[in-house]
This record gives C-alpha cells, structure tokens and sequence, in this order.
C-alpha cells in the first residue's frame, strides 16, 4: 500500500512566496507546503477554500533540496502608461490621481535551475488521487508562480515509508545530467509538531482568496543520497 507521493520540482525559475506582499515578493529558499498544495489543487482542479484547507490538513510534507538554485531578483514596473489610475492602496482608493499615469516599482525572486524532491504523505486512497491528477492535471502547473512552468514531468513515483524522513532519504535523485552514480549531502525540509523544535512558518493554506495561512512547523535535516543518471520511468 503505498503512502507517499514523490515529485519532481525542476525548472528554469521557480519562486515560492512565502512572506512578501504587495510590491515586493520574496521567495522561500524551499517549496512551501502551501505553494505545493496549491500546485495539487491545480492538478485536482480544485479552487474552493475549504477543499483547499481540507486538502492541505490531510497532508504531511517534506522537501529534499537536490539542488538549491541561485536566487535571483527581478525588477519590474507595473501601471504605466494608463491616464486612469490602475493600482488600488489598502483601503481601496486609487494611487496617484486621475489624470496623471502611475508607475508602481515591483521586486520579485526567483530561484534560478533548482531541483527539489517533495515528499506528500497521506492515507492510501489520497495518494491514489493525487498520483492520478498530477499525471492527469485539470489546470497547466507551475513551479510557485504561472511564469515558472516545469522543465520535466512532477510525478515521480508512489511508495510506501514510515516517515517523510526515511522516504526523502531513501529515494535517489534521477539525475539525466549525471555521469555516473555517486553520493551527495543535502539539506531537507520536514514538517513536524512543535514540541520537536520545528521552526513556525505560514504554510498551512486556510484561505487562498484572502491570503490567510496558518502556523506549520518546520525543521531542518541534512541527508546523504544516490545520484542516478538516468531518469525514472515508474508509472502510477
């Protein structure tokens, strides 16, 4: 019976915000649990908030850092250019004055040719689906934001482990750049209970249309794995 969902998180650009807002956004160092839950809803075709709750309260996460890319900030401007203001400010009012064209400046980060295994557990008929959807997804998916599209397929397989721990160190990283098998030290990322020394985050997703998170607790491991250079041809 297998309880946890391996995926491949690999592309160009991926960016996981995880506390900016308005006109500056940061990335996590790591996929957040919420940005993963939010890739799964796309996949299940899901978009309501207390399927999106239901869904992430169902799951337990973790993250292996195979290779933890560059993070790079872009620079944007946003509005230009419209005689009638487009930005609104907090309470609802436009920016500048009608009239007179607004430009707001924008910074954004990206973690540039990074590759992270995640690891979902959950009960048998979830893992099920959720192999299913991500093969089959109902909405085009995105590494954390829609301009980071995967480089290569997310699904990596299905198994069966105790723990989130012992699967991200048991499986091997499908390396095709690889020349030849080898091991490497990596950092990884587990949600845990508090009382084991987790570090608070906001990545519990209570409500995507309001922006409102919750508290997980998260802690940092470091593991030794396989580099395989091959790619993985498992089908679920």
């Amino acid at each position: 019976m297998a309880n946890t969902l391996f995926l491949r998180l690999e592309g160009p650009m991926q960016s996981w915000g995880e506390r900016g807002r308005w006109s500056v956004r940061d990335s996590a160092s790591e996929p957040t649990k919420s940005g993963v839950v939010g890739l799964l809803a796309c996949a299940l075709g899901i978009n309501r908030d207390h399927e999106l709750h239901e869904l992430s309260r169902s799951l337990q996460f973790g993250v292996r850092c195979d290779r933890e890319g560059a993070p790079r900030e872009d620079y944007h401007t946003v509005g230009g250019g419209y005689r009638i203001p487009q930005l609104l400010q907090a309470d609802g009012k436009s920016k500048g004055k009608i009239g007179s064209a607004h430009t707001e400046l924008t910074y954004r980060t990206y973690l540039y040719d990074a590759s992270f295994l995640v690891a979902i557990q959950s009960d048998e008929a979830q893992i099920n689906r959720l192999a299913h959807a991500v093969q089959n997804p109902q909405c085009v998916l995105f590494l954390g934001r829609k301009s980071c599209p995967p480089s290569r397929p997310i699904y990596e397989g299905i198994n069966h482990y105790d723990s989130c721990h012992a699967a991200l160190n048991d499986w091997p990283w499908y390396c095709p750049e690889a020349t030849i098998e080898t091991t490497i030290d990596v950092r990884a990322v587990l949600e845990c209970s508090r009382i084991e020394g987790g570090v608070r985050r906001r990545h519990e997703l209570i409500s995507r249309n309001h922006r409102v998170y919750g508290p997980v607790y998260m802690r940092d491991i470091h593991l030794k794995i396989n580099i395989i250079p091959d790619f993985p041809v498992q089908l679920g």
